[in-house]
């Protein structure tokens, strides 16, 4: 390891949880979900992999992660689905990404670039079922589907695909589900009577936790997003057979003996009880590493779990080995599989009050990806 930290991506990993979740998806189509720097594990190698393990297409939140993607030689299909006003929409039809709609405003900003560029806008309508956040509510999705079609009668826009998105697909029988079912199947309905749907348009709902809990949200295409990393998206539930492909690492820097009674760190929040060896761990809060595990995460440090000791810095936090050994430049394991004892994503997750989501995302630009095959295909 030439930097003090780094986090290794096992792609076979990626690409086992990838012929996993197209097995469970019963013949729908598979877009990987790789926004946020394919969930913190760098989009391009990532995106690679999902493509070459069966995805036939990738999502991005952004339209920037989605010309990321182009410029890194990437030419499969992708779709972005959250834009605001005064988004590169010109540069995203002519790198021909494919754009998600809730509303006409929107609608009518896509067909100004497709008529700018003189390229059809390839679209996705999305509607709101019940999550409140992004789609078009139902009241207003008939004004949309009209506006839609009167822009791809002009060939400005194709209509392309018909989504929502679930509030609570992790929450298993939870009564949202069923609602959000039964608004979507109001919401193709209209679209087929508005002559908006048809064997060419992708009907797409499920994210992973629907793949793994739901068969019957799987219509055309699936959306998988955190089970593509090897993290469950139910938990209690167990792993589904998923391989998580981060293990985060770094070298021991200062290693020190130190008196009964020592503060560490700011604030003194812990004590040593007894004259004992302290080892610097160079990854902080800046890198991604809550604050909040002060005192509470595990990590694996001679051999042992141990947790961190004193405040997480901005660079860096301790570690107390007691009489153990740890050398300058050993290798400490944040958090990995779990293969050789270390603490798992899912354990800080559980420990620190969150979900996998953000422990993996959170891993900064400071520490670099190194991308390995270890896993069984």
């Amino acid at each position: 390891m030439a930097t003090p930290a780094e986090a290794r991506v096992d792609l076979a990993a990626i690409r086992h949880n990838v012929a996993l979740l197209k097995e469970l998806a019963g013949g729908a189509e598979l877009m990987g979900a790789v926004k946020a720097d394919a969930y913190g594990h760098g989009l391009v190698r990532t995106s690679e992999a999902v493509l070459r393990a069966g995805a036939g297409r990738l999502g991005t939140a952004f339209i920037r992660e989605a010309l990321a993607l182009r410029e890194g030689g990437v030419t499969a299909p992708i779709l972005s689905w959250l834009i605001t006003p005064g988004e590169p929409l010109d540069e995203a039809l002519v790198q021909d990404i494919e754009l998600s709609a809730s509303d006409v405003r929107l609608l009518d900003e896509i067909a100004a670039a497709a008529r700018r560029t003189g390229r059809a806008a390839k679209t996705h309508l999305e509607a709101d079922t019940g999550m409140s956040r992004g789609g078009s509510p139902l009241a207003a999705w008939p004004e949309l589907l009209a506006r839609a079609l009167e822009l791809r009668a002009e060939g400005v826009i194709e209509i392309v695909g018909l989504w929502s998105h679930f509030a609570c697909a992790d929450i298993p029988g939870h009564p949202s589900i069923e609602r959000q079912l039964e608004a979507f199947e109001a919401a193709l309905k209209l679209a087929e009577q508005a002559g908006a749907a048809g064997s060419h348009v992708i009907r797409h709902i499920a994210n992973s936790a629907a793949i793994v809990t739901l068969p019957g949200a799987r219509y055309d295409l699936v959306r998988p997003g955190i089970a593509i990393y090897g993290l469950s998206p139910v938990p209690e539930l167990g792993d589904f057979g998923l391989r998580p492909a981060m293990t985060l690492v770094a070298r021991a820097g200062l290693v020190k003996r130190v008196a009964e009674g020592s503060g560490v760190s700011y604030g003194h929040l812990y004590t040593t009880e007894r004259e004992t060896t302290l080892g610097l761990v160079p990854l902080g809060y800046a890198d991604g590493i809550l604050r909040h595990a002060t005192g509470r995460a595990e990590v694996l440090a001679g051999g042992r779990r141990r947790k961190i000791a004193g405040r997480v810095c901005m660079d860096q936090f301790m570690v107390d080995m007691g009489d153990d050994a740890l050398a300058a430049g050993d290798e400490v394991v944040l958090f990995g599989p779990g293969d050789r004892g270390e603490p798992t994503a899912q354990e800080w997750a559980d420990t620190l009050g969150t979900i996998t989501h953000e422990i993996v995302t959170r891993i900064g630009s400071r520490v670099p990806r190194v991308y390995e095959q270890k896993s069984s295909e």
